[in-house]
């Protein structure tokens, strides 16, 4: 599966689980880290887990493998590294504290099929 089409799948997870305010970053001229990262958050901690357990679902019946998944039992910031895709599932707390749209301000912001953000 191509990054753009990992990334369509990951931010469609996420919304099934409600989650708030998705932004993709298109990471392929700014860093070696990813081609993308997804930011989206959850209205509590929950909330947080569930949406993280969804992608993990969905990426295991595509049969896409999931590098490491940190953080799920604090619940704050859980990362789920899908090797080309990487998604950041904050608390809604702690994304405003580490605003990572704005350390990462040089990708710019794509927008994704049936995905209000």
């Amino acid at each position: 599966m191509e990054s753009k089409d990992l990334v369509t799948l990951a931010a469609q997870a996420c919304d099934e689980k409600r989650a708030g305010d998705i932004v993709v970053l298109d990471m392929s001229d700014v860093s070696l880290i990813a081609d993308y990262f997804l930011i989206c958050e959850g209205s509590n901690e929950r909330q947080v887990q569930a949406i993280a357990r969804e992608l993990k679902n969905q990426a295991e019946e595509n049969g896409i493998e999931i590098k490491r998944m940190e953080g799920f039992e604090q619940a704050r910031w859980i990362l789920v590294d899908l090797n080309d895709v990487v998604c950041h599932i904050f608390h809604k707390d702690e994304r405003h504290y580490y605003n990572l749209e704005r350390l990462w301000g040089d990708a710019s912001t794509i927008a994704v099929e049936g995905i209000e953000g």
